[in-house]
C-alpha cells in the first residue's frame, strides 16, 4: 500500500476544520447574547450589529438595564462584545445607555 492518498486526505480534513473552528455569523449572534446574560443577569433585547474580524467577531448588543412602565422609557444600553474565532466572549464594555423610545438621531458614532 503506498503513502500517495495520505497527504491528500490530510489535506482536506485540514481544509474541512479550519471553518469549523470559526463560528458562523448565526452561532455568534447567539453566543454572544447568552454569554453576555451570564455575566449581566440580564437578558439581551437584541444584537444591533455583528461583524467579523482577524481576531474573532464584535458584536454590538442591546440590554434593558432598567424596566419602567410604559415600556418607551425603559432604559436601554448598548454593550460592545469581542468574541474570539469559535464565538467564545474575551471582553465586553457598556457603551452608550438610552431610553427605548430614544431614535439614534443623537449617535452618529455609529
Amino acid at each position: 500500500m503506498t503513502n500517495d492518498r495520505e497527504p491528500k486526505a490530510t489535506k482536506a480534513s485540514r481544509e474541512h476544520t479550519a471553518p469549523a473552528d470559526r463560528a458562523s455569523a448565526t452561532e455568534a449572534m447567539r453566543s454572544a447574547a447568552e454569554q453576555l446574560t451570564e455575566l449581566l443577569g440580564r437578558r439581551p433585547d437584541s444584537v444591533s450589529a455583528l461583524k467579523p474580524t482577524e481576531e474573532g467577531w464584535e458584536a454590538r448588543v442591546e440590554v434593558v438595564e432598567v424596566e419602567r412602565i410604559p415600556e418607551t422609557t425603559s432604559v436601554m444600553a448598548s454593550y460592545q462584545v469581542t468574541l474570539d474565532p469559535a464565538g467564545r466572549l474575551l471582553a465586553y464594555e457598556r457603551g452608550q445607555r438610552y431610553t427605548r423610545a430614544q431614535t439614534d438621531r443623537n449617535d452618529r458614532t455609529r
